[in-house]
């Protein structure tokens, strides 16, 4: 147990094992790292578990939070509650999960004069960057307490990078997912549109792939659109909650993102249909219910 060993933290706690946390939690395991985890479904056993959340606090000096969102942030920490002082005093609670950019700095705020330490830790990935450990973290927080447990990310991440004060890690990666929306959206429409034309989408993807526009990004999402593959790395109902977060923090900034409310509108509409646990690829399935017009 090397990593924890040489920076004095008895035991890890991880809560969260859904389709990201589980690999994140696992490859924590794998290196050696003394973890306990919990999760709000019993049952994912990656490491030693625990049903009640309050023991996950109780027995860890360090807790990763990789929950769905902010409301499942604040009931696990009882934050509001009469446990939460003494729950998280103490202790280094880091935050990897996707919540508003107010949601994180008010909690900062109220972990510290908990006496807690908080850092904030958004990762840009989907579930097969988190299962081979090739995340990037974008850290926020005091540098000092960074440092304390920047070994952590290691065995999830293949780069980490600060990004200043808290809510910066965060204002970061909701910027990432502006490109990243557009990105994918756009993909799906020029999937679309070859096929419309009969071309082979295989050979489509060879083209991108070949050219400036190749990226790890196609290279995964390319092959889901051929093949019609809609399993989930990102759902639908996932990259739509990070949409609306963009989209608030927007107005908040006073700024127009066109292709962000139009892939808001898009992502909405795909979940409406029924397809909010398929992958963000299946927002080409909401094109494709839509009636051609014809000149």
């Amino acid at each position: 147990m090397p990593h924890s060993k040489a920076m004095g933290i008895s035991r890890v706690g991880f809560a969260g094992l859904g389709s990201m946390g589980e690999p994140m939690a696992l490859n924590l395991a794998r290196a050696g790292i003394p973890l306990l985890v919990w999760n709000r479904t019993p049952g994912k056993a990656v490491a030693e578990a625990v049903v009640d959340v309050a023991e996950l606090f109780a027995r860890c000096d360090v807790v990763i939070l990789m929950l769905k969102d902010a409301d499942a942030v604040d009931a696990v920490l009882d934050r509001g509650g009469p446990a939460f002082a003494g729950r998280v005093a103490g202790r280094t609670i880091v935050h990897m999960g996707t919540t508003a950019p107010g949601h994180s700095r008010g909690l900062e705020t109220e972990l510290l004069a908990a006496g807690a330490k908080y850092v904030e830790a958004p990762v840009s990935g989907s579930r097969i960057p988190a299962e081979v450990g090739e995340l990037v973290a974008m850290l926020a927080g005091d540098p000092g307490t960074i440092d304390e447990v920047r070994e952590l990310f290691a065995p999830m991440c293949r780069e980490t990078v600060y990004c200043g004060s808290v809510p910066n890690g965060l204002l970061m990666k909701l910027a990432v997912n502006v490109h990243l929306t557009a990105v994918v959206t756009s993909l799906a429409e020029t999937v679309r549109f070859a096929r419309a034309y009969g071309l082979d989408s295989g050979l489509l993807a060879d083209v991108l792939g070949a050219g400036q526009l190749a990226s790890p990004i196609l290279r995964v999402k390319a092959p889901k659109l051929v093949e019609e593959d809609f399993a989930p790395q990102a759902s639908i109902a996932n990259v739509l909650a990070n949409v609306e977060l963009i989209a608030a923090a927007a107005r908040e900034a006073g700024l127009e993102l066109p292709l962000i409310e139009a892939s808001r509108a898009l992502y909405a509409e795909t979940a409406r249909l029924g397809f909010g646990a398929e992958d963000m690829v299946a927002v080409v399935k909401a094109l494709d219910a839509r009636p051609r017009s014809v000149d």
